[in-house]
Order: structure tokens, then sequence, then C-alpha cells
């Protein structure tokens, strides 16, 4: 009481007990730490997936030139689109596009190349592709050559 007969107000200054701190930073540390594993987690199945997408466009690459060597090997003369169609298919291929010269040959096919990819859910097979100008022309002593160009885009269908 005050002098005057008054209750008089005090102020009280209340330090929670060291386990009500526990109890609030546990929670916020847990989520933190839980949230940071899965940011790792995700960037490096992503660094995963994106490799075996590079290795897979890679095998496109070696598809391409072993259709050219086939195809080399196939000609007597130049070969019919069935027959180029058939070439692309056992490369993993997709014959796009035809055109035949007397002196050339021009095709353009797509080619396949799967691998893994992983997310939080399990593992997806997916398919990469690339496209490629394959053109076929004799040489000067007759003997066939093959010339095989990435396409940067594969517009043509």
């Amino acid at each position: 009481m005050s002098n005057s007969g008054t209750v008089a107000r005090q102020s009280r200054v209340t330090v929670p007990s060291p386990g009500c701190l526990a109890a609030i930073m546990v929670p916020i540390v847990a989520v933190l730490t839980a949230a940071s594993v899965l940011m790792v987690m995700h960037y490096r199945q992503e660094r995963a997936n994106e490799r075996n997408k590079a290795e897979a466009l890679e095998r496109t690459a070696d598809l391409a030139h072993s259709f050219a060597r086939d195809m080399v090997v196939a000609l007597n003369g130049f070969p019919g689109q069935e027959v180029v169609r058939g070439i692309a298919e056992r490369h993993d291929g997709r014959l796009l596009s035809y055109a035949r010269s007397e002196d050339s040959l021009t095709t353009t096919v797509r080619f396949f190349g799967g691998y893994e990819g992983t997310n939080m859910f399990g593992v997806s097979h997916s398919r990469a592709y690339h496209c490629y100008s394959i053109v076929l022309r004799k040489g000067a002593e007759g003997a066939p050559q093959a010339k095989t160009s990435p396409l940067e885009e594969c517009n043509v269908i």
C-alpha cells in the first residue's frame, strides 16, 4: 500500500522458465532442419537428373553416328524411304524427313535416349531426344560419305 492508503500498482517482470523456451525452440529448429535436408536432397536429385539427361543426349549422338554408318553400308545407290525408316527405328530413331536427289540423300531423324529421373515420390523413366540431319553424298571416287549434323530444333514433323 501507498502512504495515502491506496493500493500501489507494482509491475512484475516474469522470465519464462528454461523448459518453456525449449518447448518453443525445439519445434522451430526441427522444422528448419527438415527444410534444409529436403532442400539439399532436392538439389542433389535435380543435379543427378540433369546428368542422366545429358548422358541420354550423348547416347543420341552415338545413335546418329551409328545410323549414318549403317546408311553408308546399306547404300546401293540411295536406299528408299522405307529402308531408311527401318534403319532409323533399329537405332531408336524416328524418320522425320527424307529428300533424295541424284547425288545426295538428306534425312532428318529424331533419336531417343532413355534415362531415369528421381523425385520425392520415386523413379520415373523418361526419354530425351535430339534431331540430326544426315546427308549422304557420293564422293569423288563414287564411295558414299555421310555428314551428321545436330539440329537446334526438331520442327520437321
